[in-house]
Parts: structure tokens; C-alpha cells; sequence
């Protein structure tokens, strides 16, 4: 992997989720995993943890410092934000978290900020502007493959191709209409958001991709890239390209 090379380096934010460390007694942390951090620093980014707790007027000011923004994955979106009738199948909530991420990605959508949005950031993506989900993948949606490999297999582990929609800014990002991605979550986008478009799909038709209509470079996916750099290089592009549309405002 090569880091691309700017006069002013992008400042690249990125979410954090809370965690709990294991020790003697319990130590509560906002965390995130080095590999969204490595791969932004990669493509030449500057990446920035975006902490938690922050009020909406400290988030606006920082989002207005920030020259792109990834929403990165973690656990279920609270059902309330997309009229969930199954709250049974969503666990691991962090509603501070939902707050946090739903201002930032409408901001950063209505302000055209450079955004990748990475599986629960994808899904994210789409109820912010409007979207549902799938509860639980296997059990809501007709035909599903399985998708939750989390735990199974390593986090690089390449669960099954998706289908790049050719005139996208996805496909000219990888520069293929094919991948062969890894698969972590149970949730997915059920109805797609206004303003949206579908761009990557799985075998079982389950959405994969999306970008922001009139938008800069706007893009979720439902898989990590940030995982798979070392495998599949060409994931990196996905960083590069959100890097390069941060740079690009700065000018």
C-alpha cells in the first residue's frame, strides 16, 4: 500500500463506540479498531477519533474542521429511528452513539462533506436519511443468504461476491463490477432512503452499496474494507477515494 501524497494533508474523522475493557475493575473506553485508522493514514488522510457525549452545536463546529468524515461499524441502530416493529432482534444499542452518528451523517450529506460509510455506518447512512432495516437479516428478509460471519471466521474472511452496479461511483472507485467482500453484520437495508442509490448487491439481492444522489462521493457499503487491504489492495481505493474528495475541498 502507498500513501498518497498532499500538500495539506486531509483531516479524515471518524467515529468511536464504547467499550469495556477487561481488567482487575472494568474500565469503560471509546475505542476503535486500528485497522479504519491504518487504512485512512494509508491513503494519506489524517485520522481523527471523533469522540462520543459531544452536543450538536460541538459536533457541527468539528464536522466544519474536518475535510471527510467514515462512519464505522458496531453494533444494531436503535429501532425507534426506523420504525422498527421487531425490537427482538436488535441488541447492543448505544443511543448516545445513534445521536452522535445520525447528526453527523446528515451534515455531512446536506453540507456534501466526503463520506465512507462502513456496515453499521451503511445501514447508518440509510436510516439517517430516511431508510428501514432489516431487523435480522436470515430471519426479515426472503431468501437471505447468510450474512453474520462475525466471530465464525477471521474479520478478512471473504464470505461471497457482490455485484457493482457499472455507472457508480463504487465501480469506478474499485474499477471492477465485481467483489468479493467479507461479511459481519446480521442487519440490512430494507428500504432504501430518499436520495439514495443502490450501487452494490449480494446473491441475494440484499443492498451492498449505496451513494448520495448529487453528491461528491457519498458511499456506504455493507462490508469492511478495512479489513480485506492486505488481501484484496484494491480496497484501499475506497480510502484513497474518500481521501482525494477530502483533498479536493480543501482547494
Amino acid at each position: 500500500m502507498t500513501t498518497n501524497h498532499f500538500p495539506h494533508r486531509p483531516i479524515i474523522g471518524l467515529t468511536t463506540y464504547r467499550k469495556t475493557a477487561a481488567q482487575s475493575t472494568p474500565v469503560a473506553l471509546m475505542a476503535l479498531m486500528p485497522t479504519y485508522i491504518d487504512a485512512v493514514a494509508a491513503a494519506g488522510g489524517i485520522p481523527v477519533l471523533i469522540p462520543l457525549g459531544l452536543d450538536e452545536d460541538a459536533l457541527a463546529e468539528l464536522l466544519g474542521q474536518l475535510d471527510g468524515l467514515v462512519l464505522t461499524g458496531g453494533g444494531d441502530i436503535a429501532g425507534e429511528h426506523y420504525r422498527s416493529e421487531h425490537p427482538e432482534f436488535i441488541f447492543d444499542v448505544d443511543e448516545d452513539r445513534d445521536r452522535v452518528e445520525l447528526f453527523l451523517a446528515r451534515e455531512a450529506v446536506a453540507r456534501k462533506k466526503p463520506l465512507l460509510a462502513i456496515c453499521r455506518g451503511h445501514q447508518m447512512l440509510n436510516v439517517a436519511l430516511g431508510g428501514t432495516l432489516y431487523e435480522d437479516v436470515m430471519e426479515r428478509m426472503p431468501g437471505a443468504i447468510k450474512h453474520d460471519f462475525f466471530g465464525v471466521f477471521p474479520r478478512n474472511h471473504q464470505a461471497h461476491v457482490v455485484a457493482i452496479e457499472p455507472d457508480s461511483i463504487l465501480a469506478g472507485t474499485l474499477g471492477r463490477r465485481e467483489a468479493t467482500v467479507n461479511s459481519l453484520h446480521h442487519q440490512g437495508i430494507c428500504d432504501l432512503a430518499p436520495g439514495l442509490v443502490a450501487t452494490a448487491h449480494a446473491p441475494d439481492g440484499l443492498v451492498e452499496g449505496v451513494e448520495a444522489i448529487d453528491h461528491p462521493y457519498a458511499l456506504g457499503v455493507q462490508w469492511h474494507p478495512e479489513n480485506l487491504v492486505h488481501d484484496d489492495p484494491v480496497m484501499l481505493s475506497l480510502f484513497d477515494g474518500l481521501v482525494q474528495a477530502a483533498q479536493a475541498e480543501r482547494v
